[in-house]
């Protein structure tokens, strides 16, 4: 069965512009035609009076996970001393609304940086099998880390490993859970008072063997990097993605190699306002004074890396679900222009993922769409209101 999107605004954010009346048809989850929408709609088309059409949003750093601490207004209440436990299967339906949320708010991919449990994998199945709505999900499986401190917080989330060959184990582990790519840490968390991010966590060896093994199998891997040294190693060793990178306007060389060889940076400005402002109460205060200089780091490294030509994605690192589009507000206080905000949203993010075919409106593309009233590439921050958004669209399903 084919549908028509009659008479849409037409948004293509890799060249930066808009063309009015336009139609689209959809079909088995495609874009199969992009026409001129002249005159009224024909029989059995939809009149979208003008409304935006944009690509299917991607969140390149998203942490699934069915704990609540960090997104006020969105979960169940906390628990009062002296209420009976609850049931550990609670979480399954806090992370099915968090896959709704997410969907509705027009994004329609997400890349799982690491949850507990193997939560991500879990609503990745059920999405996939159409239990439950939800985005696309690519999942990392556990973040490999050298023995360290944040092991200890963070649990399931990590699969330790110390030595180029336990790296490469710890890699093919990944892949047997299901792994879509590989994430590791090049340095220390910022949220634990324990680790310094500054140096290297891992060798430039174990950074090596994890990014062969990878790549080997046909994955992309990601690299947590803060302080200089390790994201020189990352970058040094083939990683496709940096996330956070705030360290990087240091060495403007590092930005150049990365723009040569299309590595993607992810620099998740929400993350540092959040340690260092939303959440600071909930945070020892040395790291609290820390995130104030790398929220400062971190906006100096996007203006450079945006200078540079490097490719940028937006990851909102933060909660609530279906509140990723506040980072359009970040990226738009370090320098970026909307067109160039919504780009990291779309064609970045889908750079990000090794995804060309997302992020994007094209003839044998995904039908991943957004119906938006009014302009977001002259106000990203239609994007954060639900009654601005008309209608989210995955593979050329109406999610809401």
């Amino acid at each position: 069965m084919s549908e028509v999107l009659w008479n849409v605004r037409l948004l293509d954010l890799a060249a930066g512009t808009a063309t009015e009346r336009q139609a689209v048809t959809i079909e088995d989850g495609l874009v199969t035609t992009i026409d001129g929408a002249d005159g009224p709609a024909p029989a059995g088309a939809r009149d979208l009076g003008g409304a935006t059409l944009l690509p299917g949003l991607i969140d390149a750093h998203c942490h699934v996970l069915s704990e609540t601490d960090r997104s006020p207004g969105f979960g169940p209440r906390a628990a009062l001393h002296g209420e009976l436990p609850r049931p550990a299967a609670l979480g399954h339906y806090i992370l099915a609304a968090s896959g709704a949320l997410i969907l509705r708010s027009g994004f329609t991919t997400v890349r799982d940086v690491g949850s507990f449990d193997d939560e991500a994998s879990a609503l990745k199945l059920a999405v996939e099998l159409g239990v439950v709505p939800g985005p696309r999900i690519l999942t990392c499986g556990r973040i490999l880390s050298a023995t360290a401190p944040g092991g200890v917080i963070f649990g399931t989330m990590y699969r330790e490993a110390d030595g180029p060959w336990e790296m490469r184990k710890a890699v093919r582990e990944q892949l047997r859970r299901g792994a879509d790519y590989i994430k590791f840490m090049a340095t220390g968390a910022r949220s634990v008072v324990a680790e310094d991010p500054e140096p290297a966590q891992m060798t430039l060896e174990e950074m090596a063997a994890i990014v062969d093994e990878a790549h080997r199998m046909g994955r992309r891997v990601a690299a947590h990097a803060e302080g200089l040294a390790g994201t020189r190693w990352a970058i040094e060793a083939g990683a496709d993605t940096i996330e956070h990178g705030l360290s990087l306007h240091r060495d403007p060389s590092l930005l150049d190699a990365m723009a040569r060889r299309g590595t993607v940076l992810v620099p998740t400005l929400t993350t540092f306002h959040d340690l260092a402002e939303r959440f600071a109460s909930d945070f020892a205060p040395p790291l609290v004074e820390q995130a104030k200089r790398q929220l400062e780091d971190a906006l100096r490294t996007v203006t450079a890396a945006r200078a540079a030509g490097v490719i940028q994605a937006l990851g909102y690192d933060s909660g609530p679900p279906g509140a990723s589009a506040n980072e359009l507000f970040r990226l738009a206080e370090a320098g970026l222009s909307p067109i160039e905000a919504l780009r990291t949203a779309t064609v970045g993010g889908a750079a990000a993922l090794g995804r060309p075919e997302l992020g994007r409106i094209a003839v044998g593309g995904p039908a991943d769409l957004v119906v938006v009233a009014g302009q977001p590439d002259v106000d990203p921050a239609l994007l954060t209101r639900p009654e601005s958004i008309i209608e989210v669209m995955r593979s050329g399903v109406v999610v809401n």
